[in-house]
């Protein structure tokens, strides 16, 4: 993999990891199209653990504060400490479905990776997923409180609509935005959540591949791969700034009908 490479796959990554438009997805795609290397699995947990340093940067204060409930709860008043571990506990929560849909279906959704009409049909269902978030809007019980009238039922539901993410063209954020609205917050809340959400995600699936990035720096790949992750933490940095501002006065629309086309253009390629 070059350096040029690297740095295309890595922008791809970081823009579509937190633009509900699948960054699995895109990463079996672009290569296809445009004629680049398929990127090894080493090289895309390397860009996952950037886009992890992108959402803690972003989201600082949240993650601070998650670690001063656990490691200093006295520098916290005791309603902001309540609030904070009641929120670790629902990320607790929402992480497991991911963590066994990891374990124990990894190897079968790793072959669909292959397969880029599978890649397409789930680019669908995510549009389909997003559509659906924004039929709900309106239909569905409004909640006013924010992440604070969050429940243990509500995180897990959420967990599980990112455990189907391990799909490739499924969006983890497109899926758990969904689940969100589904379940009556609104999109930037339920946005928010799923931001906080994908960082134990993301660090499970780095220490689990630990062993194929050691490989692939030993391989000689490692100024391609440090700059493939410094373009996906700063792409992904301002993808999630775009969509928490987005998501405040627009509907998913955009990004149902983007997966959409793009998912039947797969397709449509792959059956030719």
């Amino acid at each position: 993999m070059t350096i040029l490479e690297a740095l295309i796959l890595g922008v791809v990554q970081g823009a579509t990891e937190f633009l509900p438009i699948s960054s699995s997805g895109h990463l079996v795609i672009v290569p296809e199209l445009f004629g680049l290397p398929s990127p090894p699995l080493a090289f895309d947990v390397f860009v996952h653990l950037a886009t992890l340093v992108a959402v803690v940067a972003y989201f600082y204060r949240d993650v601070s504060r998650l670690v001063l409930c656990v490691v200093a709860p006295r520098r916290l008043g005791r309603q902001e400490l309540k609030y904070w571990r009641r929120i670790l506990a629902w990320l607790v929560v929402g992480s497991v479905p991911a963590a066994l849909a990891g374990f124990l279906l990894n190897d079968f959704f790793e072959e669909l990776f292959a397969s880029t009409l599978a890649v397409g049909l789930f680019l669908v269902l995510t549009s389909l997923l997003l559509w659906g978030a924004d039929f709900a809007l309106g239909r569905v019980a409004r909640r006013t409180d924010g992440m604070d009238g969050m429940r243990a039922p509500d995180a897990l539901i959420v967990g599980c609509f990112q455990a189907l993410a391990i799909a490739p063209g499924l969006s983890r954020s497109g899926s758990t935005i969904a689940a969100g609205v589904f379940l009556g917050f609104d999109r930037a809340t339920a946005a928010h959540f799923s931001f906080l959400l994908s960082i134990p995600a993301i660090l499970g699936a780095f220490v689990f591949s630990l062993k194929d990035i050691g490989g692939a720096m030993a391989g000689g790949s490692g100024a391609a791969y440090l700059v493939g992750a410094l373009a996906a933490a700063v792409s992904g940095f301002l993808a999630i700034f775009f969509l928490m501002r987005y998501l405040k006065r627009h509907r998913l629309r955009l990004f149902a009908i983007y997966t959409l086309l793009v998912g039947l253009f797969v397709v449509g390629l792959s059956l030719l």
